[in-house]
């Protein structure tokens, strides 16, 4: 079963995201007054754009001849020029894809736009330039505009695990038919979009499609390069042969962040919302995992984002509460005794009813079903 949250991406009427928009709404339409257009390049557009009422638009981040936008200036449209020498587009109108991120991974990792990025990131940081900070704050309102459109109407649930789980262990592939399972019951996979169990669980949702034994081939190749070091370069290179090798995976959406930009993001999201901002990206995560949330052993990372996720369950704040299904009783009861608090937080609460502990990871997307259907009559 291929589930898409593709399918499911609506924007804003006013948001002109594409070329194909920006035509069909000066077709039908004959003008752009009031629209946002974002991200598209109108070089090709003179005549649209001197021939149309641009009154009250805004165009962030559009490329465009100079009498074009001297015409719509003088219409009263707002125009937010694509900014020279920062290397991400602010304005952006659609998330990233594993391709985009990893565009020239044959010269190795470090020329990536996403290394680019992850360096700018740390140069402009340590000088506290503000005008820096504001690129990034633009970014990431871009990336959560993007997101939101994308999983409109879909059920998502959230994977959330430690970053440290080796390629080729039986943990990693726990998580990878955790995924499996997950995307073939028709929900959209979100996860961190780092490696480790991120990955895994992205590659399962990937592996949805195909038959059963396509994981453990791609788990097997995977495991030839276990991690992201030494090299981020053969851990991402090993990642897109098994792409290539089934290229027709299944949708799924990795959260990464540049605050962590030592991590690379993984290639077996097909959607890749990655911030700068770390507290944005976390919460977002979190908030959009509408069907519930599975909590894979972790460490601190994984540690907090069970109680981030908990605190809107108890004061119910995003309304009713969602599923939470903890994985591993020896973990979260012993080596990091996560369990008992989240029980006495949850006691005669409405979340009380919503919260589970699993031994094992297969039992996870029962758990979940189960927990979902708690108020239904």
């Amino acid at each position: 079963m291929q589930t898409s949250p593709a399918h499911v991406a609506h924007h804003n009427d006013r948001e002109i995201e594409t070329l194909e928009e920006f035509d069909a709404t000066v077709s039908a339409r004959g003008t752009l007054t009031g629209f946002r257009v974002q991200a598209v390049d109108l070089t090709d557009r003179t005549k649209e754009l001197l021939a149309s009422d641009t009154a009250g638009a805004v165009f962030l981040g559009c490329p465009m001849r100079e009498n074009a936008a001297a015409k719509i200036r003088a219409d009263g449209a707002l125009v937010f020029p694509p900014l020279p020498g920062v290397p991400f587009d602010p304005y952006r109108g659609h998330l990233y894809t594993p391709d985009e991120l990893f565009r020239t991974l044959d010269q190795g990792y470090e020329a990536t736009p996403d290394a680019v990025a992850y360096d700018w990131f740390r140069r402009t940081r340590a000088d506290g330039d503000v005008y820096a900070s504001m690129l990034r704050s633009i970014h990431d309102d871009a990336v959560s505009d993007a997101l939101d459109e994308l999983l409109r109407g879909a059920r998502v649930v959230g994977v959330m695990g430690g970053h440290a789980i080796a390629r080729g262990t039986e943990e990693y592939g726990g998580a990878a038919r955790l995924g499996r399972a997950l995307a073939r019951a028709g929900f959209t996979v979100a996860t961190g979009g780092g490696p480790g169990a991120m990955e895994a669980a992205n590659l399962g949702a990937y592996a949805a499609p195909y038959r059963d034994g396509m994981l453990d081939e791609a788990c097997e190749l995977l495991g030839k390069v276990p991690s992201f070091v030494p090299s981020v370069t053969d851990w991402a290179r090993a990642a897109f042969e098994v792409r290539e090798r089934w290229p027709k995976g299944n949708a799924s959406v990795g959260i990464p962040t540049w605050f962590y930009g030592h991590e690379p993001p993984n290639a077996f999201a097909s959607h890749i919302a990655k911030y700068f901002a770390n507290a944005t990206r976390e919460d977002g995560l979190l908030a959009r995992s509408n069907a519930g949330v599975v909590f894979l052993p972790g460490a601190a990372g994984t540690v907090q984002e069970v109680f981030d996720n908990a605190t809107p369950n108890y004061y119910e704040s995003r309304g009713e509460p969602t599923p939470m299904v903890l994985v591993d009783r020896a973990h979260w009861t012993q080596r990091l005794p996560a369990w008992p608090l989240l029980q006495a937080l949850a006691h005669d609460r409405p979340m009380e009813s919503r919260i589970a502990l699993v031994d094992r990871i297969e039992e996870a997307p029962e758990a979940l079903d189960r927990l979902s259907r708690v108020n239904e009559t």
